[in-house]
């Protein structure tokens, strides 16, 4: 029988469950932007293709992930909620505008495949193309500006660093979704993908050195947190591993750079977490002590994270393992 009492009186053994609920909210959301932002990057990389077998075979490559990658989205938006409500409330009130533009972008992302494929129509395949172009762009440079104004606890919606933050995430998701084409397909459509994601990674690190730079010169309360060591050696690892994905493109090693690409991606929203810790929400002065639930809550949420998690991520190494392997010629979405 559970004693609730022993629940509500401490952490779980005694671990500090606020700090790990701040690192487990920022895995999962690592892992959104690495698993769906491959979707994001072929949808960007979309607009280089004039042929259109190879326009089928980008969306076929994405066909049987995009909607299972989303549902990182939704998991860290409920774990944002139950954990920290109260930083749930204030960042969606502050950025209302923001998120629903998230979600528009979200939407025709999801929906321009769906209705490209209804109709063989030049016009039509031709608006619905654009359409896909455009959302798998804006949802990562919106997160991007979100994700900068959250840790620089900005009053407004845009922001000199928000938008290089932006940019810079567009950027990475190309780096990553050029990874997965290397992956998922052959010949001169993968030889062209890589040729992408060299140039994606170049212009992702000057970018991340602006974004970085912008952030130190325009708040000052966090000029400490960039003086940490950890935060010089997340710098370092990310040019590093810039240089190991371009060197594994050019080796022909497209598992060495897609796994690189996940490694760029999860440095990113290591820094990220980095520089905000311990604040959760800056803005208004809440920590991650502060903002985090009661006891009894936090350890029956726990309880279950510890449960759920790793059936979610068993569920994603089935999915991935059934659709491995290139994207045959004729292949559709």
């Amino acid at each position: 029988m559970v004693d609730i009492d022993a629940l509500a009186a401490e952490p779980l053994f005694g671990l500090p469950l606020a700090d790990l609920w701040f690192a487990l909210l920022f895995f999962i959301f690592g892992m959104f932007l690495f698993l769906d932002g491959f979707d994001f990057g072929v949808g960007i990389l979309f607009a280089t293709r004039d042929d259109d077998h190879e326009k089928e075979q980008l969306l076929a490559a994405v066909g049987p992930f995009w909607d299972g990658n989303e549902v990182w989205l939704v998991v860290f938006g409920g774990a944002l909620f139950a954990a920290f409500p109260a930083v749930y409330a204030n960042l969606f009130s502050r950025y209302y505008l923001l998120m629903f533009a998230i979600l528009a972008a979200l939407g025709l992302r999801g929906l321009a495949p769906e209705m490209y494929e209804e109709r063989a129509d030049t016009r039509w395949r031709r608006f619905w193309g654009s359409a896909f172009i455009i959302g798998s762009a804006m949802t990562p440079f919106l997160l991007g500006l979100f994700v900068m104004n959250w840790l620089l606890g900005a009053s407004g919606l845009i922001t000199p660093a928000g938008i290089l933050g932006g940019l810079a995430v567009v950027a990475l998701t190309v780096v990553d979704g050029a990874a997965f084409l290397g992956l998922k397909t052959r010949g001169s459509l993968r030889a062209e993908a890589s040729t992408y994601g060299v140039r994606a990674a170049l212009t992702y690190l000057g970018l991340a050195v602006l974004t970085l730079g912008t952030a130190y010169a325009t708040t000052p309360g966090l000029r400490a947190s960039f003086r940490s060591p950890f935060v010089g050696l997340l710098v370092i690892t990310t040019g590093v591993l810039t240089g190991a994905y371009v060197v594994a493109f050019r080796r022909r090693r497209f598992y060495v750079a897609f796994v690189t690409a996940a490694a760029l991606v999860f440095a990113l929203v290591g820094l990220v977490a980095t520089l905000m810790f311990p604040y959760i929400n800056r803005a208004a002065g809440l920590t991650v002590q502060d903002a985090i639930i009661s006891t009894l809550p936090l350890n029956l949420m726990s309880i279950m994270a510890s449960v759920l998690i790793p059936i979610v991520l068993g569920y994603f190494v089935v999915l991935y393992a059934a659709f491995s392997g290139p994207v045959e010629a004729g292949e559709t979405y």
